[in-house]
């Protein structure tokens, strides 16, 4: 294993620490006060800004507008961008969008590229990704229900999905369906672009989560597909495929939302020691005095730190031996780092005392939005079954 970093991301990781720290940070308080509709010039302007730095979509490949980093590089900028929930928005690498390009880079059509990857990639639009169904189990997607039946040359969708991200706003969405039903369970779905002007995409609304629903990139939307046709051409990859390319895209992306939380983690630890070292407790003593901070000071640096390694070896396996091979190390770091974020943004908030659950400082808004780690890309009890299956698989005669 090799975690070097060459001069050329020295250089680059200390430009976005910068940037994050003297443009996204200071604002964070106006777009989450005022929601992302309302802060679209600020952030198109903050955009705009980090393309003319050369800085924009570090994970995708030069050939579409990106920066063309590895799996681990990209892992390295994504704890920087971390630090400000605005921050991989800001740098066109957020959730949904850059596991959509991956896979319409990957599988998408000549006409496909042209009409939905060009300008995603360039942060003109944005899309959502439709998997999710509020009546079937999310950590089994084997189990949809939404049916795409061919009629012609189109494709019907009938079916009712949720937490479909950022949908409000989104120009397309690429949907999961059930087009051979009696396949098998790996072959039945098929992933299809619906632009989200097609007569029968009905959003309905954008769930609350812990109190708030949100709006535009940052909310999850409840949507009802009736009779939604689209042409068979919307279709991405081959037909029963849609599991498979599903997987192409999670992999990848686990990384990058392990190393954001790292990216959280860092952050939260920051504002717990800054709290710690200034807060007076009487007779000239701090909290950082007292003995239970300090001892959880001393165990989130080093989770945090331990957290960060697994993750950067997970993400060098993948560049040196493919997502396949990394697949166990993939399932550890996603419970277990969505464990060290919970437990260090809750200490930070703690620490905090009442101040750790206002608005007043960046903590109540992980707190709240940041919870749903340890659920969704597979919650942690599938990843922690399927890790342990394959161990003890091993020692079998």
């Amino acid at each position: 294993m090799d975690f070097a970093i060459s001069d050329k991301m020295t250089e680059l990781l200390a430009r976005m620490r910068e940037f994050v720290a003297t443009d996204v940070i200071p604002a964070e308080a106006d777009v989450m006060t005022n929601g992302f509709t309302k802060s679209d010039a600020t952030l198109t302007a903050l955009r705009d800004k980090v393309k003319e730095a050369g800085m924009w979509a570090p994970q995708l490949p030069t050939d579409i507008g990106g920066m063309g980093l590895s799996v681990l590089e990209h892992g390295m900028v994504s704890e920087v961008l971390g630090r400000s929930p605005l921050g991989h928005y800001v740098f066109g690498a957020q959730a949904p969008d850059a596991g959509n390009i991956e896979i319409l880079h990957k599988f998408g059509t000549d006409e496909q590229k042209e009409a939905y990857l060009a300008p995603l990639a360039a942060g003109q639009i944005r899309s959502c990704f439709s998997m999710t169904e509020p009546h079937t189990a999310g950590s089994n997607p084997t189990l949809l229900s939404c049916l795409a039946e061919k009629d012609g040359d189109d494709y019907v969708i009938n079916g009712r999905k949720w937490f479909t991200s950022a949908a409000d706003g989104a120009k397309f969405a690429i949907v999961m369906a059930v087009t051979n039903p009696d396949a098998d369970r790996h072959g039945r779905a098929t992933q299809i672009i619906v632009p989200t002007d097609t007569p029968g995409f009905n959003l309905v609304r954008n769930i609350p989560v812990m109190g708030h629903a949100g709006e535009g990139y940052a909310s999850h939307a409840e949507i009802v597909y009736e009779n939604c046709r689209v042409p068979q051409s919307n279709r991405l990859g081959g037909e029963g495929t849609g599991f498979a390319i599903a997987q192409e895209r999670l992999g990848p992306g686990r990384i990058h939302h392990c190393m954001r939380w790292i990216g959280i983690c860092e952050r939260s630890f920051d504002l717990m020691c800054s709290r710690a070292a200034s807060r007076d407790m009487g007779g000239g003593k701090t909290l950082g005095t007292k003995q239970i901070v300090r001892a959880w000071i001393a165990e989130a640096r080093a989770k945090i730190n331990a957290a960060r390694l697994s993750v950067l070896h997970a993400a060098w396996k993948i560049d040196n031996e493919g997502f396949y091979a990394a697949r166990e190390e993939i399932s550890l770091i996603k419970f277990y780092v969505a464990d060290v974020l919970m437990e260090v943004v809750d200490r930070a908030i703690q620490v905090h005392g009442a101040m750790g659950i206002t608005s007043d400082t960046v903590l109540a808004y992980y707190y709240s939005h940041e919870r749903a780690a340890r659920i969704y890309d597979g919650p942690d009890e599938v990843h922690k079954v399927v890790v342990a299956r394959r161990i003890l698989d091993r020692y079998k005669e």
